[in-house]
């Protein structure tokens, strides 16, 4: 039985990460094809070099994950910090409702904030996409950085204010450093999910605000090529290398925790 159990993890993983390692390969295939390989090359790498529709859905791309990560971090730590130190009236139908982006499918939270910005007659620009983004990053945030709270010794704060210092001390040189594990890697997360996103952005970006992965899903209606490969090549670094530093935090923000109970 156990056997049977790792032949299924086994072909269950092939099933899901086989597709993108045929992508990486050929990403370095020398030909025009996608499924022929016709030998070893960098040349569509280098062809990204001097495409400046890629070079500007990027640059679309790191403004929208870099703004969006920043006020949903801010206001997700705010959050969490709120829900977990204060007792006030409709406490938990506020925190059930926090989490609602993350429940609800993407394509639905779209269509909601489409019709959202065009009742309020709002024209679609970089400005409504890093609203798009803030809105479902912010529950990512508050997650991650209330579980950092998890077991906090309040005691701290209350003997800093007792020894002088004032709210925005004690938040800045106590509470800050404790809780920045935490802090930082729902930041990092944020930010894989802003740069990464399609459904979202595809519905709530006007003309001219092309991220990258909407270019890619634009370039799909010409036919696939390796340069297509390249591109989502390069995502697919950036994500492993984002969800690796913000693994780090959190394993970080485990251990602190235990070490504290």
């Amino acid at each position: 039985m156990k056997r049977l159990f790792d032949v299924n993890a086994i072909i269950i993983f092939l099933f899901l990460y086989l597709p993108i390692l045929v992508i990486v390969i050929f990403s370095f295939n020398r030909g025009d094809q996608i499924t022929i390989w016709e030998g070893f090359s960098i040349r569509w790498y280098s062809s990204l070099l001097g495409n400046n529709d890629v070079w500007r859905a990027c640059k679309n791309s790191l403004m929208i994950a870099g703004a969006a990560t920043i006020v949903s971090t801010i206001i997700g730590t705010a959050a969490a910090l709120a829900l977990e130190k204060y007792r006030f009236r409709f406490k938990s139908p506020i925190s059930n409702t926090l989490y609602l982006p993350i429940i609800i499918p993407d394509i639905v939270l779209a269509i909601a904030l489409l019709t959202f910005f065009s009742q309020l007659k709002i024209q679609l620009n970089l400005y409504t996409v890093i609203i798009a983004h803030v809105v479902f990053n912010i529950a990512y945030v508050t997650i991650i950085v209330r579980a950092r709270l998890q077991g906090y010794d309040q005691t701290i704060e209350e003997a800093a204010l007792d020894l002088g210092a004032n709210h925005w001390q004690t938040f800045f040189r106590i509470t800050l450093p404790i809780i920045s594990p935490g802090v930082i890697g729902g930041a990092l997360l944020a930010f894989t999910l802003s740069i990464d996103d399609f459904v979202i952005t595809f519905f709530t970006s006007g003309v001219g605000y092309t991220t990258l992965s909407v270019y890619i899903y634009n370039s799909l209606k010409f036919g696939i090529t390796p340069e297509i490969n390249a591109i989502s090549t390069m995502l697919l670094l950036n994500s492993i290398v984002f969800i690796i530093l913000f693994l780090w935090f959190r394993t970080k923000n485990l251990y602190n925790i235990i070490g504290k109970s």
